[in-house]
């Protein structure tokens, strides 16, 4: 099992399986809307997938019943062979607001996250200072989060996410607020340290260059309700940067786009 005491080369599990996974919720009124449609998918161990869609196709949504936010209305969802049914522990999530607590410095918010497990104190200590410099803000361990800088605030959230060794880490546009320069350097971040703890990552994102530079496969959703039109597999080598992109890269994001503004992807 993935925790706090494996060790940081070891890979995690975290294969998820989603077998005819659709949501429905129930408006005001009583009228039903179809959020998720029936969907399938398998999404291997370590792997870094992409979801992008118009606004409103279920990218958010799909990302949440696989996390345990949101209960299905048909299907299944199995981490490990194992149906989802509710929130994992092993599941870390990082958001686009941080999420972080402004009363905490850096290094608290962090320890936070490790109050769950029974290890000693010295051992949380030495995992959170660890966690802090692995996303380049050793030195910042006594800072609030209102005297960081965005992309600083959202490496506190990856330190804290990372420091419990998640099987699977599931990320709703978490750059999305930063600006173009601060993001590029969120992506080398997150991929170094994704590529140390080799967690399953499940990627939300709106931007087309963003998934082709991070993923393993970008699966392209249709406008809601949402289902899975097409998946692309990624296969130039890591890194990748967008000051940096040959033929293929175009090739892949023009494909992408024509898909993202067929009729009724117009929300984007």
């Amino acid at each position: 099992m993935c925790g706090p005491a494996q060790a940081t080369k070891t890979p995690c599990v975290g294969r998820i399986h989603i077998k005819n996974a659709a949501v429905t919720f129930t408006a005001p009124g009583g009228k039903k809307i179809e959020a998720l449609a029936p969907t399938d998918l398998v999404i291997e161990p370590g792997s870094f997938i992409s979801l992008i869609g118009p606004s409103g196709c279920g990218k958010s949504t799909l990302l949440n019943v696989v996390g345990g936010f949101v209960p299905l209305s048909e299907g299944s969802i199995e981490l490990d062979d194992v149906p989802v049914m509710g929130i994992n522990p092993d599941v870390g999530v990082v958001f686009q607001q941080y999420g972080l607590f402004p009363w905490f410095t850096a290094l608290g918010n962090v320890l936070f996250a490790l109050k769950r497990f029974k290890i000693s104190k010295e051992e949380r200590l030495d995992r959170a200072h660890a966690a802090l410099k692995e996303v380049g803000l050793d030195g910042r361990e006594s800072t609030f989060p209102g005297q960081l800088s965005g992309g600083m605030r959202q490496r506190v959230a990856l330190a804290r996410t990372f420091v419990t060794s998640p099987k699977v880490l599931l990320m709703d546009e978490p750059f999305g607020a930063l600006d173009a320069q601060t993001r590029v350097v969120m992506h080398d971040i997150l991929l170094r340290v994704w590529d140390a703890h080799k967690a399953t990552v499940i990627f939300v994102t709106h931007d087309v260059d963003e998934a082709l530079i991070l993923s393993d496969k970008a699966h392209i959703m249709s406008a809601g309700p949402g289902r899975i039109i097409e998946t692309m597999e990624i296969p130039h080598e890591r890194p990748r940067h967008i000051d940096n992109i040959d033929e293929q890269f175009l090739k892949n994001r023009n494909h992408i786009i024509k898909l993202l503004r067929q009729p009724g992807a117009e929300k984007l």
